[in-house]
């Protein structure tokens, strides 16, 4: 029997599973009005399904005019449902997994509670053998597409789904603005995944025979369909293993061939590591091709991938206190409108996030003569700030990397001639170089002495940073260091620092591409070598000595406007750059196809990514 409207007030929807369509699926509720319980074992996921759903909820519920209702993330199962009018169950695709998941909630959720599978490739009947008779006359599937932008959920019954249910559940996902359809039996595969499924098929065959390549195949797609992505762009947007998953279960029950389908995306994408979007190398396209910036023609599956971006504002264009008036702010590729999470900050400079604590970390320079800069941290939406260094422990902190394996802050002491890191709390709080005592007058004289930029690469056990030198003064460097100190040395007296290279116009921020050994750095020294990105592998670095001149580097990008910030999206294979003229960039790994993001009026400077 179907449950009641009076039987659902003020009760919860629950959502197991907090990955790219579970927080699509909850921000979809919770914009509809609902309170929503999202569970996920990993608190990497638990905070970014939280923060998308911070970023996207009012957006998903102004085509309905609905007030949202509040979402939680938490670990414990039990807790997520025990409030829940409906459980939908969005884990991985394995059906032993699907199997004790329903038998867990058969045991912990409400007895009335509607309980759902959004599997795409299972039958919902695969998943009962450890549920009762009662139980199994709650069960169905709602298979959800990808919402906001494809409201489609298609219901199916697991055989022994009561009726009356279908009803009551279709009118409850018209009200939070989805398109539901019923399947009037149970099939493998939903309506539109059948005839999705045949398309995908018949397009790899074309593919393992060499008959056609993805961007004809696509191109032909679209010319006689319309649309905005044809169906090899949408493969590697879903991943490719996730299609070779769902392949696999119809060959099994139909007892198709293989070759050009399956084995095919075996042998020449997902044995190489090539998913598609979600892998960094790409797929049936090459990495990054899925991620659209503003004005170019997109899809809703082409930003699935794209990460979310936040960004410093020191705030010197801001009248009558440029001091004072620093942001930390959150963005997108896509170019929506500019969020402000943290303002009120005395000139922040460099910045980085961590999911797995769930907060963006950030310095603040403060004033440069007064020794008063500070490391700060908050959530990702921009509550419950806290300082990790307090004023006087560092002078000038600039730059900033979080090294997430080690959960380490490394960041830069401009005037204190500093390189330091710490804990994640601030604990631990270490000089790891020193190059000069800046409460000695000559020392701090010497601009030379600067360290600037920050990054670590664990797999050469060592980080880097620059001292920047004068302002557009060509004598800026790059050095490195073990991140394990020597034994009997100190940050004064350690002999393992290299000069990585010399000369340079104006090196400011730095990062390490830990996969192909190349270092990338923004330079806002004067043109033609200065306001440019550049690259330089390392395995052609051996370390400057005295009199040597520079390995050759690369200029990668050019007519920066005062550039500042870099990250690496390894995900899509795009550096992300911020300069002080109020522009975010992106462009490839080698520099090409640099499109403007934002065009602000203000002043950035640190630059992170997350992929939420």
């Amino acid at each position: 029997m179907a449950p009641t409207l009076s039987s659902i007030k003020d009760r919860t929807v629950a959502v197991l599973g907090g990955g790219v369509l579970g927080r699509r699926i909850a921000c979809t509720w919770a914009a509809g009005g609902w309170n929503v319980m999202i569970r996920d074992p990993s608190s990497e996921q638990r905070n970014a399904a939280l923060h998308y759903i911070e970023n996207n909820v009012s957006s998903y519920a102004s085509s309905m005019g609905t007030k949202p209702g509040k979402a939680q993330a938490i670990e414990d199962l039990a807790e997520a449902v025990k409030d829940a009018w409906t459980v939908i169950e969005a884990v991985p695709e394995k059906l032993s997994l699907k199997i004790d998941t329903f038998a867990e909630l058969e045991k912990l959720a409400p007895k009335d509670a509607i309980l759902v599978s959004n599997s795409s490739s299972y039958k919902s009947s695969e998943m009962l053998e450890k549920v009762g008779k009662d139980t199994r006359r709650r069960i169905l599937n709602t298979h959800y597409m990808m919402p906001p932008d494809n409201r489609i959920v298609e219901l199916m019954t697991d055989g022994e789904t009561d009726e009356d249910i279908f009803p009551f559940y279709v009118e409850r996902l018209k009200e939070v603005g989805l398109h539901p359809i019923v399947a009037q039996k149970e099939s493998t595969g939903f309506v539109f995944n059948r005839v999705w499924a045949s398309i995908k098929r018949e397009c790899l065959m074309i593919l393992g025979e060499g008959v056609s390549t993805p961007e004809q195949l696509d191109a032909v797609w679209m010319e006689m369909f319309g649309g905005k992505a044809g169906p090899c762009a949408m493969m590697d947007s879903v991943g490719l293993d996730t299609v070779e998953f769902i392949e696999e279960h119809y060959v099994k029950e139909r007892g198709l061939p293989t070759e050009n389908t399956v084995d095919f995306l075996k042998k020449n994408y997902i044995s190489q590591g090539k998913l598609g979007a979600k892998s960094g190398k790409g797929g049936l396209y090459p990495p990054g091709h899925t991620t659209k910036t503003t004005g170019e023609d997109k899809s809703h599956h082409e930003n699935l991938h794209a990460p979310t971006l936040y960004m410093l504002d020191i705030g010197l264009n801001t009248l009558p206190d440029p001091i004072h008036s620093g942001r930390v702010v959150v963005g997108a590729p896509d170019g929506r409108e500019i969020r402000t999470l943290v303002s009120g900050q005395i000139l922040p400079d460099g910045l980085d996030i961590s999911l797995m604590s769930g907060r963006i970390y950030w310095t603040n320079m403060g004033i440069p003569t007064a020794n008063d800069g500070m490391v700060q941290s908050c959530k990702l939406d921009g509550s419950d700030v806290k300082t990790i260094i307090p004023a006087g422990a560092v002078h000038t902190p600039k730059q900033l990397i979080v090294d997430q394996e080690n959960e380490k802050l490394y960041f830069c002491d401009r005037e204190g001639l500093r390189v330091m890191r710490c804990n994640l709390d601030g604990s631990q709080h270490e000089t790891i170089v020193k190059t000069g005592d800046w409460k000695n007058e000559k020392d701090a004289a010497d601009q030379l002495n600067w360290c600037v930029g920050i990054s670590v690469n664990k797999k050469e056990g060592k980080f880097y940073w620059t001292q920047k030198g004068l302002s557009k003064g060509g004598k800026g460097r790059i050095f490195r260091a073990n991140i394990k100190m020597p034994q009997g040395e100190d940050e004064a007296t350690r002999t393992d620092i290299e000069i990585v290279l010399s000369g340079l116009p104006e090196p400011i921020d730095l990062e390490v591409d830990e996969d192909t050994q190349t270092l990338f750095w923004t330079d806002r020294g004067d043109p033609p070598m200065g306001n440019s990105l550049n690259s330089l592998k390392l395995s052609t670095s051996k370390g400057l000595k005295a009199g040597e001149e520079n390995p050759k580097y690369d200029i990668l990008a050019r007519q920066l406007h005062e550039a500042i910030g870099l990250k690496l999206d390894q995900v899509n294979k795009h550096i992300y750059l911020t300069d002080l003229g109020g522009a975010v960039y992106r462009c490839g790994m080698d520099g090409k196809d640099k499109k403007k993001v934002y065009d602000e009026e203000c002043t950035f400077s640190g630059i992170g990514l997350a992929h939420i």
